[in-house]
């Protein structure tokens, strides 16, 4: 029904301006008596066996919905609904910033696939905070990154303010140095400052009663070296793990005539190489830290081939727009389908 009816009145209209009306209508619906319990009936997979258990996290399913998505942690609970195991919050800056100008949102329809050039617009960490408070008993992660105007020698500043604002109200964190958005974020990614970023949220991360799981998001651009450098950084900071990837600003075959867009690209044309870099890293650290597949997941066989190869983790984001809810039904019924 989604693909059929729902999405082609919503790509009529303008990208950004759809994303907002829908959260409207998802809240406005699940505050109606039976629409949650409506949305769970139809795609939700309650099965034990889908439980996975990650960096000492138990996820209900491996199928979680990727940051970007409900950057403020406005409508976790009510996208949970959807059949999702776990929700990635953020990107989050210490201080609500409202991103690159717009129009920064572009639909390729042929391509499947999305350019964005959001540029961290959120409302600030506590903001977020406020709201995760009311959080019962959906699995939260939190995706943290710098201020658009903080100098890079600054940056490590912004993620220790994120990191301490959210320690009490997030299950794992995610450490965004890859967006292509925000001028020199990526520059981060380097070995040096790299490692002495991590090195310092995970001292700040030992001097709580109970460590946290951080991860790092990287980006699918990264050369066969760098992504060897990253193996070495994870090792040596001992944090838990890497998500696999975020956009990507090549525009390789595309066939859209807004192909040119400038921004970081998702969906379908990113399925490749995001799976080569989960395997890359998988093979070259002989498993040695978990990763979350993420990109281009637009069928359950794209997700399984994430997971074969070496994901223990999967998140949906263009997939999810394009596809609609019941691709992460689909999933969880492939996975209960390779497990028997």
């Amino acid at each position: 029904m989604y693909k059929l009816l729902i999405r082609p009145i919503l790509f009529q209209f303008d990208p950004e301006k759809v994303h907002y009306f829908t959260f409207s209508l998802i809240r406005f619906l699940s505050k109606i008596p039976g629409f949650s319990s409506l949305f769970k009936s139809l795609y939700l997979v309650n099965d034990k066996r889908l439980e996975t258990e990650v960096f000492g996290l138990k996820f209900p399913n491996p199928v979680g919905l990727a940051a970007g998505f409900d950057k403020n942690a406005v409508l976790y609970k009510e996208l949970s609904n959807f059949g999702f195991g776990f929700i990635e919050i953020g990107t989050l800056t210490p201080v609500g910033q409202e991103g690159n100008p717009k129009k920064r949102l572009f639909r390729l329809k042929e391509d499947s696939a999305i350019i964005n050039r959001m540029g961290f617009n959120n409302g600030g960490v506590q903001e977020a905070v406020e709201r995760l408070k009311q959080n019962k008993n959906v699995l939260i992660g939190g995706n943290i990154g710098k201020n658009k105007l903080t100098p890079n020698e600054n940056a490590t500043q912004d993620y220790e303010i994120c990191f301490e604002a959210l320690f009490d109200y997030v299950d794992y964190f995610v450490v965004n140095v890859s967006s292509p958005n925000t001028p020199n974020l990526r520059e981060l990614q380097d070995k040096k400052p790299l490692t002495e970023l991590l090195t310092t949220l995970e001292t700040r991360n030992s001097q709580h009663v109970t460590k946290k799981p951080i991860l790092l998001k990287i980006a699918p651009d990264l050369t066969d070296s760098q992504l060897l450098d990253i193996i070495d950084i994870v090792n040596e900071t001992k944090i838990a793990g890497v998500i696999t990837t975020n956009t990507t600003l090549s525009r390789e075959g595309l066939q859209s005539d807004n192909k040119s867009e400038m921004g970081g690209l998702s969906g379908k044309p990113l399925t490749k190489r995001s799976t080569e870099v989960i395997r890359f890293l998988s093979e070259k650290s002989n498993k040695s830290f978990p990763i979350i597949g993420v990109g281009g997941i637009h069928s359950a066989q794209d997700a399984i081939e994430k997971l074969e190869a070496g994901a223990s983790l999967i998140q949906l984001y263009t997939g999810f727009i394009y596809e609609g809810p019941q691709l992460v039904k689909e999933i969880n019924k492939a996975i209960l389908k390779r497990k028997s």
